[in-house]
């Protein structure tokens, strides 16, 4: 078993290689943009730093297509996949880490006032967008199994997304009874 600390940005590459089969870094430079850049922050540029050092640590398999673009294919190895489903399977027992510069300015002195209606306008539309990708869905009961995580990450998402429209919205309001 290989020693490399894996870091969340490397299940990102385990996971959504293990979906795809093989896929370049830039098919999943824009998987990840479409879909778990909502749930984690993620640089482009690591993807193709991950790719390869997993590679080198045996997670992956890595081919180059002998012709055209000679692009890098990588593909998860029965290592990867071991690491993958061990950790899918431990608990998280890691508090949410909350990085919004909105809320560091204003916790660090700003007007709400200032900043209310551009993160109210902001929340609203992310809510809007994870509605409509939420009714295309359908019922989490009647998905297979694999595909109902997504969905219910896509609830939770919504659930945070209403409760900052509900708090901007307050801020909002209270602007402009000051005014």
């Amino acid at each position: 078993m290989s020693s490399l600390r894996l870091t969340p940005p490397s299940y990102i590459v385990l996971g959504l290689l293990s979906e795809l089969g093989e896929a370049t870094p830039y098919t999943l430079k824009q998987l990840a943009a479409n879909g778990i850049g909502n749930l984690w922050s993620l640089q482009h540029a690591q993807l193709y730093r991950e790719t390869e050092r997993l590679a080198d640590a045996g997670y992956l398999t890595e081919r180059r297509e002998s012709e055209g673009r000679r692009r890098k294919l990588y593909r998860v190895t029965d290592e990867g996949r071991r690491a993958l489903a061990e950790w899918l399977a431990t608990p998280t027992a890691e508090y949410t880490e909350l990085r919004d510069l909105a809320l560091l300015k204003l916790a660090l002195g700003t007007d709400p006032a200032t900043i209310a209606p551009v993160q109210l306008e902001l929340h609203r539309n992310k809510l809007r967008e994870y509605e409509q990708l939420r009714a295309l869905s359908g019922k989490v009961e009647d998905l297979p199994p694999e595909a109902r995580g997504a969905v219910l990450a896509l609830e939770a998402g919504i659930g945070h997304e209403r409760e900052y429209v509900r708090f901007w919205s307050r801020l909002a309001k209270e602007r402009g009874a000051a005014n």
